[in-house]
């Protein structure tokens, strides 16, 4: 995209509007750096936790403190 476009257009605008037009490439521009850096990190892979844990074989039974709820 031509600037010299860009900057005839806005040339046009009345201040309250470039005020506007001004916040928006801040929010472009910070929002493209927050792409990069997410970019940037390393994505754990699938299944990458496996073995880091165990549950106990009782896991799902009822726990003894709730048996008088449970009637």
């Amino acid at each position: 995209m031509d600037n010299a476009l860009l900057y005839s257009k806005l040339a046009t605008l009345p201040e309250s509007m470039k005020s506007e037009v001004l916040d928006f490439i801040d929010f472009l521009i910070n929002k493209e750096k927050k792409n990069k850096i997410d970019s940037d990190r390393p994505r754990p892979k699938f299944g990458s936790g496996k073995g880091t844990f165990k549950m106990n074989t009782d896991f799902d039974e009822p726990l003894a403190d709730f048996r008088d709820y449970m009637n």
